[in-house]
């Protein structure tokens, strides 16, 4: 007999940045108050709700990094982190071979990246069109043994979505 293990993966879209400095490259945006507090706000909900993150993998943007450094905060656990270049602004398919090169020691990463990717991959796993806005939190699972097997073809189960402002 051969069983299918499940695997989690948790996709946080970055808390809202800030637009005021216009000369600021996109990049380097910093997250706005309702955007610190957002975050802080899904790390709490991560914690509350006992998701077992052991991995983190965060965009080298700033409004990303500082969406990371809030959850972290809130959580007791202290999961290994991963900043990617190649996760600022990733496309479905690069978001997929980042997950396919996770380590299979890792049963919950979490990925903090950015709209459009995130919310095209979220498409392309689950078949259903969400509207995934700032902060917002998915929980899809898999039927997955290893994490070198994942693809864009690999079909996700939406368990759980969060939305910053169904939490207020």
């Amino acid at each position: 007999m051969h069983f299918m293990s499940t695997k989690t993966l948790l996709l946080l879209r970055h808390a809202k940045s800030n637009w005021d400095d216009p000369n600021l490259d996109d990049h380097d945006r910093p997250l706005n108050e309702r955007g610190r507090k957002a975050a802080k706000r899904m790390g709490r909900l991560i914690h509350h709700e006992q998701l077992p993150v052991d991995l983190l993998i965060c965009s080298t943007a700033i409004r990303a990094q500082e969406t990371a450094e809030r959850v972290l905060k809130q959580v007791t656990n202290k999961p290994t982190r991963i900043d990617r270049a190649d996760l600022y602004l990733a496309p479905p398919a690069q978001i997929a071979a980042i997950l396919a090169a996770i380590d299979d020691q890792f049963q919950c990463p979490l990925l903090i990246g950015h709209n459009p990717g995130f919310e095209e991959f979220l498409a392309a796993l689950t078949q259903t069109e969400l509207h995934f806005p700032t902060a917002a939190l998915a929980q899809i699972e898999f039927e997955l043994n290893l994490w070198h097997e994942f693809s864009l073809q690999t079909v996700g189960q939406i368990k759980k979505l969060w939305r910053p402002r169904d939490l207020d």
